[in-house]
């Protein structure tokens, strides 16, 4: 039976899963579960996935969810996966462990709460909050300085100074993707003190072409769409439009 993934593109750790199975060679059928139409939150998706949240898999009678389960588990699974992704070593994979765990309590708490805040909500029917987005700002540049500081070390080109990729790189990369979608200002002011964090990306993105510009296409669209409704919403005096107008024009 093909796997089956339940991605949203706009999801950072849907990307990171749809391109781990392209550049792997991996078979699936990819299954859009639209955030902002609030399709996760659908009786048959919590049939899927209890925790309605995606990425999510089913891979024939088995169901997972959690991306960096999802991420070892296909790494894991599928005959052919390269072994640098999550290398059979005992110690290089609690490595690489222990970059992913860090991952959800600091980088990811950190860029989701700022672009969200600075950015997306009025895509989901939120207001934007400025003081929510400068705290999540403080999280962000300090996660980002960690990985520039700690765990780019050593001559490697990627993550714990290895010379090629494991799903902790294409992780953390698909994450700080996100800054795509913010206003040149915002993003460079993030991003342009880490140039080693830069040189990952670019790392990253060369070693999963053509699936990561492909995934990533979606910022870009999306970030041209928030900046028309920025001038418009200029034009008509501040108002951004309604929830369901924005999320027609993204």
């Amino acid at each position: 039976m093909t796997l089956k993934v339940y991605a949203d593109r706009m999801s950072q750790p849907s990307r990171a899963v749809i391109i781990f199975c392209k550049v792997n060679g991996i078979e699936f059928e990819e299954i859009k579960v639209d955030l902002s139409k609030r399709q996760h939150l659908s009786p048959e998706f919590k049939e899927i996935n209890p925790m309605k949240q995606v990425p999510t898999i089913v891979d024939g009678r088995f169901k997972l969810f959690e991306s960096h389960a999802i991420l070892i588990y296909l790494a894991c699974a599928f005959p052919g996966v390269a072994d640098h992704w999550y290398p059979a070593d005992l110690f290089k994979r609690a490595k690489i462990n222990s970059v992913l765990d860090w991952h959800h309590s600091n980088l990811r708490r950190g860029a989701v709460g700022f672009v969200l805040n600075s950015a997306l909500a009025p895509a989901l029917g939120l207001p934007l909050n400025p003081q929510a987005a400068a705290e999540a700002e403080k999280l962000l540049s300090a996660s980002l300085g960690m990985i520039e500081s700690f765990w780019l070390k050593g001559n490697g080109r990627f993550l714990l100074g290895s010379s090629q990729p494991s799903i902790a790189d294409l992780s953390l990369v698909c994450e700080i993707m996100q800054l795509e979608v913010l206003d040149e200002e915002d993003r460079n002011r993030i991003l342009s003190p880490h140039k080693k964090v830069l040189q990952l990306i670019e790392e990253t993105r060369n070693a999963t072409r053509p699936h990561f510009d492909e995934l990533h296409a979606i910022l870009y669209k999306v970030k041209a769409r928030l900046r028309e409704l920025r001038v418009a919403g200029t034009m008509n005096g501040g108002k951004s439009g309604s929830r369901t107008e924005l999320q027609s024009k993204i």
